[in-house]
């Protein structure tokens, strides 16, 4: 019952087109030019007149802070530059460029040393890498003011 009565008031309220959507009315009415602010007919005049009119509400890039276009130029040409010939051609560049490193010179280096290594008959390494006579250590008496911590 309640839902009835809730019903007839919003049917009485509303507009409701045949199809039962409700309608909305909208108002074709000529719109005065006398509504119009005093900035909006000198901007126009100006531009009638063929000054340059600034916009309102113009954010620069950095690039240029008096002129618009330049500005968007300049911001828009070094977006170009970096992204296109910085970003793609430097990643295409290190891609493709040859032994970056010589990391695949001393990976041929290694097997050929093994392989050298294994026809003579040698382990593949030396627990003495560095001949022990050519190496030089200190004396006691010199270590004898030193703590040495193992």
């Amino acid at each position: 019952m309640l839902a009835l009565r809730a019903a007839r008031i919003l049917a009485r309220n509303s507009l409701v087109s045949a199809r039962g959507q409700p309608v909305r009315l909208i108002s074709t009415s000529k719109k005065n030019s006398e509504t119009t602010t005093i900035s909006d007919v000198l901007e126009k005049s100006e531009a009638k007149a063929g000054v340059e009119v600034k916009k309102k509400n113009w954010v620069t890039y950095g690039f240029d802070y008096h002129d618009e276009w330049e500005d968007r130029y300049f911001a828009h040409s070094f977006l170009f530059c970096s992204v296109s010939i910085a970003l793609v051609f430097g990643t295409f560049f290190l891609a493709y460029y040859p032994d970056w490193g010589y990391f695949d010179w001393a990976q041929r280096e290694a097997y050929l040393e093994l392989r050298r290594r294994e026809a003579e008959g040698l382990p593949a390494i030396d627990c003495n890498y560095v001949d022990p006579s050519k190496i030089v250590l200190p004396s006691d008496e010199d270590l004898a003011q030193i703590d040495i911590v193992i």
